[in-house]
């Protein structure tokens, strides 16, 4: 067994005075397969992974001046596409089961201070984000640890101070609908929400690189296709080399990142096709990724009644050939109740994206319940 997880979430939703609006909520969880299964991990990953209890959000919502404001720990989504977070710079994530839960379960909110306007056609957005929350990784040893290091290797997570100014987050986004094209631009720097492996004369350590990233996003009905993408442009992220003459392994590199894609309802029927890349700048050789990589991702769901439908998700690089499959059957039972069983299949190179957790192929069932 890989989880026996018991997850259990609550929010409530109000008003407190007059035109001032509150939300708030927490999640608690335990996950028994760290009993069950007690000679397979090691005691750092059952104490990272064994039980949690997580504050989601807690904010308040109020208007002044035209502005609309949000104020506490809140979910900022930016991005438009599926199953990446290409454009979705600011939200944190729970990578330690890879990218295979539900996106609005893995998004870790943050503590921010944000501010919306309307204006015709546009819309514009000013983010600072003082208190900023990082990806949870996991520990060596983990299912889908995301670094090449052995179980029960000691790795120290350098967590950037949360009381020097230098280190809080802001940004902008500006969207407009112009002509049926729905388009966006934004601005952001901030600590790395996802963490990049130095190797110091100490040991292994965790550390979370300052970014500025200049991106934006596109989508588009056309007929019966919904047209997308997104680009971001990142300064400030270092990635591993073996080149000899590299500080802590690592060779910092400017980098573009991009997805196009097209959405088709037909009927019953849905079917997403993206195809993504990155090209880093100025690559040199000993550098562990290519100069461009590529992958593409492909969803197709059908609906056989109002309470039954399928979907498969198809995601590969097409440098090292390496995939993913995750296909999957959710039953409706009634509005309050879920159950879905499923897959997550891998496979492929085993330096690649998805190939390494060749090994972690596995079948599920989770049933949900809403009161």
């Amino acid at each position: 067994w890989s989880q026996l997880r018991t997850r259990f979430e609550v929010s409530t939703s109000g008003r407190v005075g007059d035109g001032v609006r509150y939300q708030i909520g927490a999640r608690a969880e335990a996950d028994g397969a760290f009993r069950v299964e007690d000679h397979i991990y090691p005691e750092s990953v059952k104490r990272d992974q064994q039980s949690e209890l997580m504050l989601r959000e807690a904010y308040l919502d109020f208007s002044a001046a035209g502005w609309d404001y949000r104020l506490g720990r809140q979910q900022i989504v930016w991005g438009e596409v599926v199953g990446l977070f290409l454009a979705d710079v600011v939200s944190a994530r729970d990578t330690r089961e890879f990218f295979l839960p539900e996106f609005d379960t893995m998004r870790i909110p943050q503590w921010a201070v944000r501010a919306e306007k309307f204006a015709g056609e546009s819309h514009f957005e000013l983010l600072w984000v003082p208190y900023q929350s990082y990806d949870e990784t996991g520990k060596p040893g983990a299912d889908f640890y995301p670094f090449p290091v052995a179980a029960g290797t000691p790795v120290d997570e350098d967590i950037p101070s949360h009381s020097d100014l230098g280190n809080t987050s802001f940004g902008a986004r500006y969207s407009r609908l112009l002509a049926g094209w729905d388009l966006t631009g934004f601005f952001y720097q901030s600590n790395d929400v996802s963490p990049t492996l130095y190797q110091t004369a100490s040991g292994l350590q965790l550390r979370h690189d300052r970014l500025d990233q200049l991106g934006g996003t596109f989508s588009k009905a056309w007929m019966d296709v919904v047209l997308k993408g997104e680009a971001v442009y990142t300064s400030g992220r270092s990635f591993p080399s073996a080149d000899p003459a590299a500080s802590y392994g690592l060779q910092e590199r400017d980098s573009l990142e991009y997805v196009l894609g097209a959405m088709l309802p037909r009927g019953d029927w849905l079917f997403d096709l993206q195809v993504y890349a990155r090209h880093l700048m100025d690559h040199r050789s000993g550098m562990v990724s290519d100069a461009n990589e590529y992958g593409i991702t492909l969803l197709a769901n059908h609906r056989f009644s109002e309470r039954l439908e399928a979907e498969i998700i198809y995601l590969a690089g097409l440098n090292r050939s390496d995939y993913s499959v995750q296909p999957s059957i959710t039953w409706s039972l009634n509005p309050r109740w879920r159950l879905q069983f499923g897959a997550d299949i891998f496979g492929g190179d085993d330096t690649g994206f998805y190939g390494r957790f060749a090994e972690q192929d596995r079948v599920f069932l989770a049933l949900r319940r809403w009161f």
